[in-house]
């Protein structure tokens, strides 16, 4: 950063504190939509498309819980599973599931859901080269049939434990009717789905407003929405949302750093809420040598690095809110994840002996690979220094380190994982430990258990084995297991809302005080 820039940063910081400290002490300014029964929101990123089957972000995740329902519901709280555009399903064997569809549920433009609905998004969800980016939510789909004017079976490849969760998550039932007429182009800027909200305006890259789904059926575990309108507005400057938030333009942010949050909360007429959600750090190791002979192929290099980082005050001190050290590779509320596991707790000293016992009692250089939140990866450098363990960070894109070290560039790094949001150490574990192109590891009986535990449907047989091999990949560590990601929502205090760990806000939920 250049001088003049980092002053006019540091003016746009201290511009934002004034503005925040003027606004606390003005009464009762921070009105927003409570008046006029609307929901005014706003994010930083713009949704390319509305169609949920061309996009992966979190934003569009959002967009797609309110507009879109699918065949399961899963409670975010109690984890209970219940139908939803379904009206009930049975487990025919372990690769089949059958539905029956609920009658009476309609789409937003009136017509009537019908199990042709169903099955036709399932078949243009297993159609090769459509360009979709759904991913590993569809990709255990072999087929669908009707077996009935309202029954459905879908038909796994091979045994999928987290077919349900899929269901209940990334796979909307469309109208396929209106979709086979105007194609993903049309779905992307007039979307039609069964959800309790229905988009009445697309100003791509600056708005979209949703208005109550006033026949959204009534039997809907999702419940019944109760606000009428959300206007989500994109503004890409966290700085300006807060600012309209503190001003009264705004209803609920998110994604806010941490320090700016603290500022919020002394706002009379603000509320900071602080979740954690399923995103995890972690350093992890070249141990199989694909970036060539290194030292962190030696178990004890590995555990030096886990006994020389204080986990425990980067999470207190730097990223706060609603974070939790881990020390297994997964989540901790997801299915499978076991907290019986080696702990490396902070020492020294004990560090220092483990690397001359290595062979390296002065250190050595490496490099470090990451693409984000440096806030937290400089601690940790200077912590490894202290061992003689001497970084050079490649600081770069998502895709370019993942890159790096799936092409044995990269001895080291520190990364993230969100797990798309689905409960179940199968979306995380198995990705990095299962043998695939993010295995660095290459543990043969590992796999095993991994491959065990994604193979069965048996709860006691799966918990069973990823506690084998979780617990051996700590014993080797072949991560660093660091803590959970934390994210900050400021809303108004009129405002009746709740997060979730899976960082899915739910507006159908919300109402007014």
């Amino acid at each position: 950063m250049t001088s003049s820039s980092f002053w006019q940063s540091g003016r746009r910081v201290v511009s934002l504190c004034a503005t925040i400290g003027a606004l606390s002490v003005v009464p009762g300014l921070a009105q927003a939509g409570k008046s006029n029964d609307t929901l005014n929101i706003a994010w930083a990123k713009e949704q390319p498309t509305l169609d949920y089957f061309y996009q992966n972000s979190r934003e569009g995740i959002i967009v797609s819980r309110h507009v879109w329902d699918g065949l399961m519901y899963r409670d975010p709280v109690s984890g209970e599973f219940a139908g939803l555009l379904a009206e009930s399903y049975k487990i025919i064997d372990d690769q089949t599931f059958e539905f029956v569809i609920r009658k009476g549920v309609k789409f937003h433009d009136g017509t009537e859901l019908t199990a042709d609905d169903v099955v036709g998004t399932f078949e243009f969800l297993t159609r090769p080269n459509t360009g979709k980016i759904i991913g590993q939510s569809a990709a255990w789909i072999k087929g669908a049939e009707k077996t009935g004017p309202d029954t459905v079976r879908i038909y796994a490849k091979e045994t999928t434990p987290l077919a349900l969760l899929y269901l209940a998550g990334d796979l909307p039932i469309y109208p396929m009717e209106y979709y086979n007429k105007v194609g993903p182009e049309g779905m992307g800027v007039k979307p039609i789905g069964t959800g309790p909200y229905r988009v009445t305006e697309v100003q791509p890259g600056k708005k979209i407003v949703f208005e109550k789904f006033d026949d959204y059926f009534k039997e809907s575990p999702k419940g019944q929405p109760k606000i009428g309108k959300i206007i989500q507005r994109t503004i890409p400057d966290v700085n300006t949302q807060i600012v309209e938030l503190a001003s009264g333009g705004l209803d609920w942010i998110f994604k806010v750093p941490a320090d700016q949050a603290d500022k919020l909360s002394a706002l009379p007429s603000v509320e900071v809420k602080s979740a954690s959600t399923m995103r995890i750090g972690y350093l992890t190791f070249d141990a199989v040598g694909k970036s060539g002979k290194n030292p962190f192929q030696d178990i004890r290099v590995r555990q030096a690095v886990a006994h020389a980082i204080d986990r425990n005050a980067i999470a207190e001190n730097i990223v706060r809110g609603g974070t939790e050290v881990i020390n297994a590779a997964c989540y901790p509320s997801q299915f499978g994840c076991t907290k019986d596991v080696p702990v490396y707790e902070f020492d020294v000293a004990k560090a220092k002996a483990l690397m001359a016992e290595a062979g390296f009692p002065d250190g050595f250089k490496t490099e470090i690979y990451a693409y984000r939140d440096r806030a937290y990866l400089e601690p940790m450098i200077g912590y490894l220094s202290a061992i003689g363990i001497d970084t050079d960070l490649r600081f770069g894109q998502y895709s370019s380190t993942r890159d790096a070290l799936r092409g044995g560039k990269a001895p080291f790094a520190f990364m993230t994982w969100g797990s798309g949001s689905v409960p179940d150490a199968d979306s995380s574990t198995p990705v990095f430990f299962g043998g695939g192109p993010d295995d660095l590891a290459m543990d043969e009986e590992v796999h095993k258990w991994l491959k065990e535990a994604g193979s069965t449907m048996d709860v006691e047989v799966r918990k069973a084995a990823y506690a084998k091999a979780l617990k051996k990949i700590a014993a080797q560590s072949y991560w660093v297991p660091l803590f959970t990601w934390p994210t900050n929502y400021a809303m108004l205090k009129s405002l009746n809302w709740t997060p979730t760990e899976d960082e899915i806000p739910r507006f159908f939920t919300a109402s007014w005080k």
